[in-house]
Parts: C-alpha cells; sequence; structure tokens
C-alpha cells in the first residue's frame, strides 16, 4: 500500500458490496473490510474489495486472529493489505509477516487465485508481487504495549494500529480516550513508531473520539465506520424531524 502517514481511511462492517463501494468514494485513501466482528464470509469479502477497487481506493481486510488459514484465504482474495489483531510480542507478528510469505520466507500456500488475477500474473505475483502486500498489526492489550518496540522492529511490519476499544478495556479504562493511562499507552507505541520507522494508526468512530485521538500525534486514522455512519445519520435527522414537528 501507499504510504500511510497522513492516510485516512474508513472502515466497512456492513455486508453489502455497495456499501463498501460508497465508503470507499468519500474521499478516502484505503478502506478496511472487516472479518473479526463482522459476519461477512469470503464471497461477500471479494465483492467488497471488487467495490473498493472500482473507487480507486486501497483495501485492507482485517482477519479474525492471527492464523495463518485464515490469512491465506484472505490473502488469496487481493487485497493491498491485512490487519491482524491482538499482536502481543514480537514472535505473534513475526507469525503474522510469515502467514504472508510464500516459501523460504514464510508459510503461506500458493494458489492462482485473485490475488494473482487468478493465474495471468501467478509466477510474477510468487516471485515478487506478495511482497507488495501491507502488513498492519494490532496493538490491543497492555502486553502488546509493553512489547511495541519489539513488534514494530519485526521485519516485514508496515504499521501499528491502535485498538482503542480493546486497549482502553485492557488499561481499565474503557471508553475514556482521554484517561491518563490509555494516553500514556498511545505515547509509548507512538515511540515506537518512531524509533522503527513505521506509522501508527488508530480508529475514531465519531468527530469527538478522531480529534481526541488525533491529537495524540496518530500518523494515519481511521474516520469511522459504516455503521457509526448509518446510526450517527439517522440520529440527526430524526431529531431534526422531532425538531420541526
Amino acid at each position: 500500500m501507499d504510504d500511510l502517514y497522513d492516510a485516512v481511511g474508513t472502515w466497512c462492517s456492513l455486508g453489502d458490496p455497495a456499501v463498501a463501494e460508497i465508503a470507499a468514494g468519500g474521499d478516502v485513501d484505503f478502506a478496511v473490510v472487516d472479518t473479526e466482528h463482522a459476519p461477512l464470509g469470503l464471497e461477500t469479502v471479494a465483492d467488497c474489495l471488487r467495490a473498493v477497487a472500482a473507487r480507486d481506493c486501497r483495501s485492507v481486510v482485517r482477519v479474525p486472529w492471527n492464523d495463518p488459514v485464515r490469512i491465506k484465504r484472505l490473502l488469496d482474495l487481493g487485497p493491498d493489505g491485512l490487519l491482524v489483531p491482538m499482536v502481543d510480542d514480537a514472535a505473534a507478528a513475526r507469525e503474522a509477516v510469515a502467514a504472508t510469505r510464500y516459501p523460504p520466507e514464510g508459510v503461506r500456500g500458493v494458489a492462482a487465485a485473485r490475488a494473482a488475477d487468478y493465474g495471468r500474473d501467478f509466477e510474477s505475483y510468487v516471485a515478487d508481487g506478495h511482497r507488495d502486500l501491507s502488513v498492519v498489526v494490532q496493538i490491543e492489550r497492555e502486553a502488546a504495549v509493553e512489547n511495541a518496540a519489539d513488534i514494530a522492529a519485526v521485519d516485514g511490519v508496515d504499521a501499528l494500529f491502535v485498538g482503542p476499544a480493546d486497549l482502553s478495556t485492557s488499561l481499565g479504562c474503557f471508553p475514556d480516550f482521554g484517561a491518563p493511562e490509555f494516553v500514556a499507552a498511545v505515547e509509548a507505541v507512538l515511540s515506537a513508531g518512531e524509533t522503527a520507522g513505521v506509522p501508527v494508526g488508530t480508529l475514531g468512530t465519531t468527530p469527538e473520539g478522531i480529534r481526541s485521538l488525533g491529537s495524540l500525534g496518530i500518523d494515519f486514522l481511521v474516520a469511522g465506520a459504516d455503521f457509526t455512519h448509518l446510526v450517527e445519520g439517522q440520529r440527526r435527522a430524526v431529531g431534526t424531524a422531532e425538531d420541526v414537528l
């Protein structure tokens, strides 16, 4: 994927590819298609990736877990980036990277799938093309914060992503993203990223959350999710209707 510094993304959890197409057309640099906390099957993910690509937008898939089989199946669909949850130490980060690489560098199984243009680019994709994938690992627990420097230094880790809900819960301050312990944790991750030369991003689901998290010095942001836009948009519209009736 292109340089993530100063990039703005969006989040897609709903199952209709039209939603992903609309989201990716909203002047964003990338769109995350979530399979960890969303009921999206492989066929739906493939259609969402096509919809994002149709908007000339970069795609990232969040996998359900740091598992090479699940990662392999999603990578065959051809996203531009991979987001791996709950990476707590350097060993887990190395496992995530290995799952994206073909032997001898990694453990990914070889197939002429969509990622290789159904075989048209098979040889070049296996030789070099698959390395273009961006690997982003999520920092979501206290242990991950403690190990952030080691995680960021792993060869093949392209970015760190703070999961604000899980991290604040781990620290006992959910959903207070201004809590001193949460701010200190984010600052530690940012320091680790700066030392390793990798960007650090996070997700804000409201304008207030985006401002609060962005003010901490975050390098890239996911600005809201499809379902939060729907909920907040409806709330504003209904509130306006109630005001005038």
